[in-house]
């Protein structure tokens, strides 16, 4: 049986990645991937704290996490689209939308 060590180990290094390609990427779909895989390495740590607890908690939290980034990238997809229809570009230096 893997340790919860292991688990948590994953967990991190995937949150580091995703942290890593936020602070980093200049795309925006780079940008809510790196999001999304935040969010995954979250919900790797809840699911393994949970099961190492045996209490369910932690899966219905992450049920709740999950349909909330599915949510989210469904508005996301959307306002890329809607911003490389308008600016030819994903690039996130280009949109300047809340600038005066």
């Amino acid at each position: 049986m893997i340790s919860i060590s292991s688990y948590v180990i994953v967990a991190a290094v995937l949150f580091g990645i995703g942290t890593l390609g936020v602070l980093i990427s200049r795309n925006i779909i780079i940008l809510f991937m790196s999001l999304e895989l935040m969010l995954n390495a979250a919900s790797l740590a809840i699911i393994a704290f949970s099961r190492e607890l045996n209490v369910i908690d932690g899966h219905v939290f992450v049920f709740l996490i999950l349909a909330v980034a599915a949510a989210e990238a469904a508005v996301g997809l959307a306002m890329v689209i809607t911003l490389f229809r308008n600016k030819e570009t994903l690039n996130i230096d280009r949109f300047n939308l809340m600038k005066w």
